[in-house]
């Protein structure tokens, strides 16, 4: 173990006289030095030891004032030469602290900057009136082989810890007032030659320098190193958003021809006009529930197919193709029109559709509805819109089926309007939307059929709520 000491002896006999007063601070003083001179000379390798008692401090100088005071007036004079001693004292006290501690660091191989860290801390709580008593030092190997320079500061009185201590290196608490600093030693430490105070200051104002400049050099280094992250990553970025955009463009292509083969043309035949849009709840999946289709029968009736299967995307499109396909195989087999929504159900078990079936004679313009829980068509005669339901329920449904067949009959000029729920649910109220409905066909009833449908779309979601594949076929009647 390797100790130093400074010790506060108790005051001498007080003098009587103001002279005598200043006569026993500048004794004190003198004192002091020597003994400071003493410890300095006395550094063995292995053990600091301080025999030499440090008076002069302010308690000293205080308790001599006190003393002279006791047995003669304290003039003017006398009580400046006292201050004057205790502050020469107390600077005395936190210089030889100084010394020791360096010399503490010196012979144990502290690095230079750690010297400095601890110095300022002890001579911190030395001028924080604490009155240190004694500093000692002890070399310890920890557990994990780590070689530890332990320092202990003895004081007069507990530090206040209730607010931070705002020093270099704080210390722990120790015994009693002490506190206590643990220094880790570097592997094979050699001590350091000892120099004055001067020097020593310099060397710590080095090292503390060269530790700041140290890490303002990583410091920009790191800050290039993220510009050049950063740089990396939006050019990353910026590919991956062009990669992005032609997937989506590429898709948008496969898209489209999807569309075109899901959904047949119009077919060429006298007597009739028809035109079709479709617009997908989202713009990456214009592919839905929402199918149609259309053919001419052998006895010269078109008949047309509308689809809304439950749900959205590619697997709704699935169910919508397995219904449309099983209608269009029912109707070449000559089924019922009443019947086909009750069979395709039948064969369809594990998906649910709504299905609205619409036959027209082109040669007599009989008009002949079967449905299955779906919107009602919408017929425009003379700028008067009639809305032509039929009771029923859909594939999936219980006691799936149409109720009834509506049979109608169409005159030249007529306009008739076959949609999904997606046209006038757009708002969230249907009433609502099949009154918008009407008021819009009335508006675009006399447009060329190919921009009948898109422009009725376009008024009917001129507000959103909620999104839903949108599909409206709109069929002109032009007599036979």
């Amino acid at each position: 173990m390797t100790s130093e000491h400074l010790t506060a002896p108790a005051a001498a006999a007080a003098p009587t006289t103001a002279a005598a007063a200043g006569t026993t601070a500048a004794t004190g003083t003198a004192a002091t030095a020597t003994a400071a001179g003493i410890a300095a000379t006395a550094t063995p390798a292995t053990a600091i030891t301080a025999a030499a008692p440090i008076t002069a401090t302010a308690a000293t100088a205080t308790t001599a004032a006190a003393a002279t005071a006791a047995a003669a007036p304290i003039t003017a004079a006398s009580a400046g030469t006292a201050a004057a001693a205790g502050t020469a004292a107390a600077a005395e006290t936190a210089r030889t602290l100084r010394t020791r501690i360096r010399h503490l660091c010196d012979t144990h191989g502290v690095p230079v900057e750690h010297r400095a860290r601890l110095v300022l801390s002890v001579t911190a709580l030395a001028r924080a009136a604490y009155r240190p008593l004694s500093v000692s030092g002890q070399v310890r190997t920890e557990s994990d082989g780590t070689v530890v320079l332990i320092v202990t500061l003895d004081l007069h009185e507990p530090v206040d810890r209730s607010e931070p201590l705002n020093l270099p290196l704080p210390p722990e608490p120790g015994e009693g007032p002490s506190v206590v600093w643990h220094v880790s030693l570097p592997e094979h430490a050699q001590p350091l030659a000892g120099a004055d105070e001067d020097t020593a200051v310099e060397q710590e104002l080095r090292a503390v320098l060269s530790r700041s400049d140290t890490r303002e050099r990583d410091y920009r280094e790191l800050e290039h190193e993220l510009a050049e992250t950063n740089n990396g990553v939006l050019a990353m970025y910026v590919q991956l958003q062009q990669r992005e955009e032609q997937l989506r463009r590429a898709h948008a292509v496969i898209f489209r021809e999807l569309e075109d083969a899901l959904r047949p043309p119009p077919p060429t035949v006298d007597g009739i006009e028809l035109g079709v849009h479709y617009q997908p709840a989202g713009v990456d999946a214009p592919t839905g529930g929402d199918l149609y289709d259309w053919l001419v029968l052998p006895d010269g009736t078109l008949h047309m197919t509308v689809v809304d299967a439950v749900g959205h995307g590619v697997t709704c499109t699935r169910n919508a193709l397995n219904v449309t396909h099983t209608i269009r195989t029912l109707v070449l087999e000559g089924h019922a029109l009443h019947r086909l929504v009750e069979r395709t159900a039948r064969i369809n078990t594990s998906l649910m559709a709504t299905v609205l079936l619409a036959r027209l004679d082109l040669a007599t313009g009989v008009l002949r509805l079967a449905n299955g829980s779906h919107p009602p068509a919408l017929l425009l005669r003379d700028d008067q819109p009639t809305y032509l339901p039929v009771p029923g329920r859909g594939v999936g449904f219980p006691e799936p089926g149409s109720a009834a067949v509506r049979t109608t009959r169409m005159v030249a000029g007529d306009l008739l309007l076959l949609y999904t729920d997606g046209l006038v649910e757009s708002r969230g109220d249907v009433d609502e939307g099949e009154i918008r409905l009407a008021r819009a066909a009335r508006r675009h009833a006399a447009l060329p059929i190919a921009d009948v449908a898109p422009a009725i779309v376009h008024d009917m979601h001129d507000v959103i709520r909620y999104h839903d594949d949108t599909l409206l076929i709109a069929v002109r009647y032009l007599g036979p």
